[in-house]
């Protein structure tokens, strides 16, 4: 097989890689790949370790140049690690994770131009499985990982035949069909920026490959902050996961979704606008992610709404000054291509549910014109689909 190069962003992720790492050079069909690692916040001795070990993993590492005062985010992390690689494959791996024997070439035996290949996951039993992964309990700790056992279950896999069609870390693409697409939308720092990749992926005709005989076992979130038992660094990671799944329905126009085995689901993205007669705060917050523009009382824009812009601009790229706006507006055909009109205080869960499917309602519907539908006046001015811009990032 090709040599290819192992990308690792690491947020104080030093009792990971210590398991990481040499999982790596134990158990790759070949040794000598490349692994960098990006260091983005050094608050347990990341650093020093891997000064340490370099020569003896043979790896090379980098640091954020802002180390203490910024991050860079897990996108940009591997963006970096990607653009420093002298290989022409790379894969996307974490820090949390642990490969298993002959994982690398089995997963490059299904690599082709247009394709993006993923290892199958082993998790312990945190998470529900849809059947896109495998549950079974090697320790829920680095160190207490089960090694040797865990090693008889890979082996006892290798001649799986198994492929199905599904997209999660660790996944291996070369790398300038990668940099074509512009890498991960910096907007989307370290939640989220996955998804809109694979979104991103899906839409420019990538195909999507998972091996089941190529294993590594993820201790599920733990290098993130997602499930590592640190309240603070948890808190953290749920804002910015909040953050970022606003960010990702501002720019695709709905929620992430994709099948029972990972493979992204992409709506289509119209241009859609909310006029709401009796808006409230609690309201604004949730609706003005899902649309482009919307349109309040002006009585309400005065106050409530512009608290709203100034609490949340510091939190999105999109600018809410263009996209909460009062309802004087004489034009709608001249920005907005379907225009949503409701009360909320007629607003209720199961409007809520059919506001999260009103992509599909639209694609369904297919006409242009009038319509009403729960409490909603939807009014289909044009049925261009903007989706397909979003595949490139400049």
């Amino acid at each position: 097989m090709e040599k290819i190069t192992f990308c690792i962003p690491s947020k104080s992720n030093l009792r990971y890689l210590k398991t990481c790492i040499p999982s790596i050079r134990k158990n790759s069909y070949r040794d000598d790949h490349d692994i960098i690692i990006f260091v983005d916040s050094d608050e347990d001795g990341t650093i020093k370790w891997l000064e340490q070990v370099k020569d003896k993993y043979n790896l090379s590492y980098f640091v954020n140049p802002n180390l203490g005062e910024s991050l860079f985010g897990i996108g940009k992390a591997y963006d970096f690690c990607i653009e420093h690689s002298k290989t022409d494959i790379f894969i996307i791996f974490h820090a949390d994770m642990m490969l298993g024997k002959n994982a690398d070439i089995n997963a490059y035996n299904h690599l082709k131009p247009k394709t993006v290949v993923c290892s199958t996951r082993v998790e312990p039993p945190i998470h529900p499985n849809n059947g896109e992964k495998i549950i079974s309990d090697f320790g829920m700790w680095p160190e207490e990982f089960k090694e040797e056992e865990f090693n008889s279950y890979v082996e006892s896999q290798l001649d799986e035949t198994k492929t199905t069609n599904g997209i999660f870390a660790p996944w291996m693409m070369y790398k300038k069909e990668y940099l074509e697409i512009g890498g991960h939308d910096p907007i989307l720092k370290s939640c989220r920026e996955d998804s809109d990749i694979f979104n991103r992926m899906k839409l420019a005709e990538f195909e999507f490959i998972q091996s089941w005989n190529s294993l590594v076992y993820h201790l599920t979130g733990r290098g993130a902050g997602s499930f590592d038992g640190d309240t603070e660094r948890h808190l953290a990671w749920q804002k910015e996961m909040n953050n970022s799944t606003k960010e990702f329905i501002r720019k695709w126009g709905s929620n992430v979704r994709h099948t029972d085995l990972m493979e992204p689901i992409v709506p289509p993205k119209y241009n859609i606008a909310f006029v709401v007669d009796n808006c409230n705060l609690q309201l604004l917050e949730i609706l003005e992610p899902m649309c482009d523009r919307i349109y309040v009382d002006e009585v309400f824009q005065v106050g409530r709404s512009q608290d709203y812009i100034e609490v949340c601009q510091e939190s999105t790229s999109f600018d809410l000054q263009k996209r909460v706006l009062t309802k004087q507006y004489n034009d709608p055909e001249g920005e907005n291509d379907i225009v949503i009109h409701f009360d909320a205080n007629k607003f209720t869960q199961q409007s809520f549910y059919f506001l999260h499917q009103i992509p599909d309602i639209i694609k369904g519907s297919g006409e242009i014109g009038l319509f009403e539908l729960d409490i909603f006046i939807i009014n289909i001015i044009n049925l261009q689909e903007y989706q397909n811009q979003l595949i490139r990032i400049s």
